[in-house]
């Protein structure tokens, strides 16, 4: 019999819940325990997945081989960094780690022990994308839209961290190259951080992201659209469906002028035109697992040895865009000088006194200038 892989997950909120389940029917896997200081949390996924609870992850050291860290941000770089050190392979939900600082000294502890650190990003495994990366070498644009209604969950980062996130791996992942600029603006609505926000991305090799995100939506929205050079892909990935257009040769090579085309024939033209010169083809895909497939690739990587579909390198990566676009909101101008409105929050410029007619509320949060 294949030899099970020990495994425990920290963190049984919900996201760890899930993970839970996930490595409980995997054939690879034996879960041994989760690990929460909530007692209802960690004693109902245990009875669920038939393993034991623990409230301390340090319970699991000299027990499992690897783990997953599925805590809130702020208290990924300490247990990931616990277990790392005591050679267990980690699997560390997104964002990876609360600040760049904290993810580099996890990335080379994991070098430095010679175990695995998987980053959480779960859109990777979405076969839509991984089907559209085929036909988008080389991206000119990309566009993104993640948006969702307030779940109350997630509330210790704001909407960069929470879900535009994701986005800037995707485009980081396609656009391979360093960035070279980032503008953004950020507002507060419900959190103490942004809970909508915009980044525009330049990158050195001339691409350029647009991504938009919100959590205060009153509809979920998960799309991207590429352009390259010879083609355009859209991607839905709730609905895990890609469109993709190929213009013909000869747009490529500007062999049509529309201003030449006879008033006659104009009709002709409007009918057959995108058919002929704009052919789509539209694929969707059957549902899948996606977090079940993650877990997989983290178990794969540890078994037969390799690097995961997301090194924790590329979370690192992320996670310092992210803070990027985060310092830029915390330092937006909304009334265009120095002296007005700055941050998510809308708060006044540190050259304004405050007046009488400004009005805060008893605990504002300090404003945030980087991640964490």
């Amino acid at each position: 019999m294949p030899r099970k892989l020990k495994t425990a997950v920290v963190g049984a909120g919900r996201l760890g819940r899930f993970h839970a389940q996930k490595l409980a029917a995997s054939e690879r896997v034996e879960l041994v325990a989760v690990a929460d200081p909530a007692p209802a949390n960690r004693e109902r996924v245990a009875a669920e997945c038939g393993c034991a609870a623990f409230a301390d992850h340090t319970a699991l050291f000299g027990h499992v081989e690897a783990a997953v860290v599925a805590a809130p941000t702020k208290w990924h770089y300490l247990l990931a960094m616990d277990l790392i050190e005591r050679g267990i392979h980690v699997l560390v939900e997104k964002p990876l780690c609360a600040s760049t600082a904290e993810a580099d000294e996890l990335v080379d502890a994991a070098r430095r022990r010679g175990v695995v650190l998987q980053a959480g990003h779960v859109e990777r495994f979405n076969p839509a994308f991984r089907a559209a990366a085929q036909h988008a070498a080389e991206p000119k644009y990309i566009e993104t839209l993640r948006a969702s209604p307030f779940t109350f969950r997630s509330t210790d980062v704001g909407v960069v961290l929470d879900l535009m996130i994701h986005d800037l791996d995707l485009v980081l992942a396609l656009a391979g190259s360093p960035v070279r600029r980032v503008e953004a603006l950020g507002v507060s609505v419900v959190s103490r951080h942004e809970d909508a926000a915009n980044a525009r991305i330049e990158f050195q090799n001339g691409c350029v992201a647009s991504l938009s995100a919100s959590r205060v939506s009153y509809a979920t929205a998960r799309h991207m659209q590429v352009w390259t050079a010879r083609s355009f892909a859209a991607i839905a990935f709730a609905a895990r469906a890609v469109r993709v257009v190929r213009p013909s040769d000869t747009l490529l090579h500007r062999g049509f002028d529309p201003d030449a085309v006879p008033p006659g024939e104009t009709e002709h033209y409007r009918e057959r035109f995108a058919r002929e010169h704009l052919p789509c083809t539209e694929t969707s895909f059957d549902a899948v697992d996606a977090l079940a497939l993650e877990c997989d690739d983290f178990v794969r990587a540890v078994l037969e040895g390799g690097s995961p579909l997301v090194p924790g390198e590329a979370g690192r990566d992320a996670l310092a865009v992210a803070e990027q676009v985060l310092a830029v909101v915390a330092e937006h101008a909304w009334d265009g000088t120095p002296e007005g409105r700055v941050g998510p929050r809308m708060e006044p410029g540190p050259g304004v006194l405050p007046a009488p007619h400004f009005s805060f509320p008893p605990a504002a949060a300090p404003l945030r200038k980087a991640a964490g």
